[in-house]
């Protein structure tokens, strides 16, 4: 183990604290079979840090992350703050915002054995992370949301060339290294200057990938082809609001949401993330499904390797994919995938299939 990888922990609110330490031992695990050393560095963030610090996403916390290779981020329950930390944005747009991560990335496969709407879906959604329709993103300073009177509110959708760019550039890359087709969605039939100028660059930037092919279809489209035949799609690009949707969607085409990993990433950093929420009304129980947070670490791990030109982190994020695949095959899952495990129940059995061999080469 020539290199050790410091990565931050951050359990976050709800179930937090119940899936990132799962994820981080599944992660330390499959590291100790790859040749992967991990330091792991655990921070404040959420409503403990404001009892802590103040405030939900503390500056030390800021700093430190800075200096790590990388962090996994537990869900947050927001809404559940005092104000004025209700009204203020999240700490996951916080973070993704601070340092820039403009790529969410969030793939749906089907696993064997978990009840999956359509069994063969293996697709990835990239979503712009910066502006689009959500509010929150466009300004430097508040928000894109005003109400000139008490009766009327306007919110403000940005699209640019050059954030398109970027992110277009990392979902063709990405379609490149998968199945070599691309679809770009949009609504550039009634907001024809706003989605329009995305689908436009998104098109011109596929001048540079004449190896993948490329289609569009508008969101509302979208939806039902995802349900009728997702199987059929490989990499899908497009903004922020439409993704969010979309990637909610295939999270549940493919199993549940409990299973819908993904990271938020720019050129040279990445959080790792589960797609769902805290889930309050479950938190402290040890019932809630860890695979979306365990496979947002793997992804994290892949996204690393590439980074570091480190074939043993690829071989830890496969090692983790085969271990969570392994244990759903074999009847171990929680109560939204149809079994009963518990998450520590779940946990252990991931880390027994791994440690047994699975993904190993």
């Amino acid at each position: 183990m020539s290199t050790t990888y410091r990565l931050g922990v951050l359990e976050g609110d709800g179930i937090g604290p119940e899936i990132v330490p799962s994820a981080v031992e599944i992660a330390t695990t499959a590291g100790q079979a790859a040749g992967v050393a991990v330091d792991w560095i655990t921070l404040p963030l959420g409503a403990g840090a404001i009892d802590s610090h103040g405030t939900p996403v503390p500056d030390e916390t800021r700093a430190a992350l800075a200096e790590l290779d990388g962090w996994f981020l537990g869900p947050h329950d927001s809404v559940s703050y005092p104000e004025p930390h209700r009204s203020a944005l999240n700490p996951s747009g916080t973070l993704r915002k601070h340092f820039g991560l403009f790529a969410n990335i969030r793939p749906a496969k089907s696993f064997p054995g978990a009840r999956a709407v359509c069994e063969n879906a293996d697709l990835v959604i990239v979503r712009e992370n910066t502006e689009g329709f959500y509010a929150d993103r466009n300004t430097f300073a508040g928000t894109g949301e005003f109400m000139p009177t008490p009766d009327t509110a306007i919110a403000m959708g940005i699209i640019t060339r050059e954030a398109t760019e970027r992110v277009a550039r990392v979902a063709f890359d990405l379609a490149r290294s998968r199945r070599q087709k691309l679809t770009i969605v949009h609504k550039a039939n009634v907001l024809k200057l706003t989605t329009g100028l995305f689908r436009t660059v998104c098109q011109e930037v596929a001048a540079e990938y004449q190896d993948v092919t490329v289609d569009d279809f508008h969101i509302d489209a979208m939806t039902v082809h995802l349900v009728r035949r997702a199987q059929d799609f490989d990499v899908i690009v497009t903004e922020n609001m439409m993704g969010d949707i979309l990637s909610d969607l295939a999270g549940e085409i493919s199993g549940s949401l409990g299973t819908a990993p993904s990271i938020n990433a720019s050129a040279d950093r990445a959080m790792a993330q589960a797609s769902h929420g805290s889930a309050p009304d479950i938190a402290g129980r040890d019932i809630a499904n860890p695979v979306a947070m365990i496979l947002s670490g793997a992804m994290l791990f892949e996204w690393l390797a590439a980074r570091h030109e480190d074939p043993a982190l690829a071989r830890t994020a496969r090692i983790v994919e085969a271990g969570v695949a392994a244990a759903i095959a074999a009847g171990t899952s929680t109560r939204d995938l149809g079994g009963s495990a518990t998450t520590t129940g779940f946990t252990t059995a991931v880390v027994e299939a791994i440690k047994a061999g699975a993904g190993q080469d």
